[in-house]
Parts: C-alpha cells; structure tokens; sequence
C-alpha cells in the first residue's frame, strides 16, 4: 500500500469558464488599478476549484485504464486478470 500527499492538487486544475480576480495587494501594476487578473488555471479559495481538479483527475484516471466507483466517487479501480487490481482513493483535506 501507498500513500502520498499533494499539496498543490487544486492549482493544477483547468477552468471551464471565465474567472476573473483584483489584482492582489503587492502585484498592483501601477498606472493600471483598476484593471483585473484573468485566471489561466484555478487556485485555493476560487470555488470552482476542487471540481476543475477532480474532472482533470477524473480525465487522468480514465485514461490510465482505471473506472469509477458505482458506490463511492472518489473510489476508483483497476482489475488486471483475476488476481492482480489496484484501487487508488482520494481524499481532500482543505
């Protein structure tokens, strides 16, 4: 059995729509105040983030042979003959 921490799971996810932020304290480009940060990916805090990461791990996984759990959605599967299988469950800590 494994088991492996990533810290940065919700930064690596895709936005399907438009999403735009203020620019933060400290990155204000002078001249330009009132202009706004278009974002390219998602990060901690947007509320589209943890569905961006999972459809992308979704996508990962799908591709990599596994299926998904008919009980459990983060539950997923993959059986190699009778007795080799792996099964890979993801937990979010926020």
């Amino acid at each position: 059995m494994y088991q492996f921490d990533v810290k940065s799971t919700f930064l690596n996810g895709d936005l399907e729509e438009e999403v735009y932020i203020s620019q933060p304290q400290g990155f204000v480009i002078n001249g330009n105040e009132n202009k706004v940060h278009k974002l390219r990916k998602a990060h901690h805090g947007l509320k589209q983030a943890p569905r961006a990461w999972c459809s992308k791990i979704d996508l990962f996984f799908h591709d990599c042979g596994l299926t998904k759990s008919d009980d459990e959605p983060t539950l997923y599967l993959k059986k190699q003959g009778n007795e080799e299988f792996l099964v890979a469950c993801l937990y979010i800590m926020i």
